[in-house]
């Protein structure tokens, strides 16, 4: 039994990982499209959780997170205007 060992770019791995967290096919599918295992990409992702966050991944959920407040308190303040016209004086 012969095993063949497929090389895959860096560049071409990250898209594969890209491409599996937008949901856009399953693993098995890109697998097969790149002629690897689906082991291979649960591999990467399984090494890729257990690395820590880059600055910039820190950075983006910052400013995600600083968002999300910011809507929180907006839509607080609506509700609470929004309760002091129906309950009246």
């Amino acid at each position: 039994m012969s095993t063949s060992t497929t090389v895959i770019r860096p560049e071409a791995r990250q898209q594969i990982l890209d491409r599996v967290k937008l949901a856009e096919k399953p693993i098995p599918e890109l697998a097969a499209e790149h002629g690897i295992s689906p082991n291979v990409i649960y591999g990467w992702l399984s090494r890729q959780a257990a690395a820590p966050p880059s600055t910039l991944e820190i950075a983006k959920l910052k400013r995600e997170n600083q968002a999300l407040l910011e809507l929180i308190g907006k839509i607080a303040l609506e509700l609470s205007v929004a309760k002091k016209k129906t309950d009246g004086p």
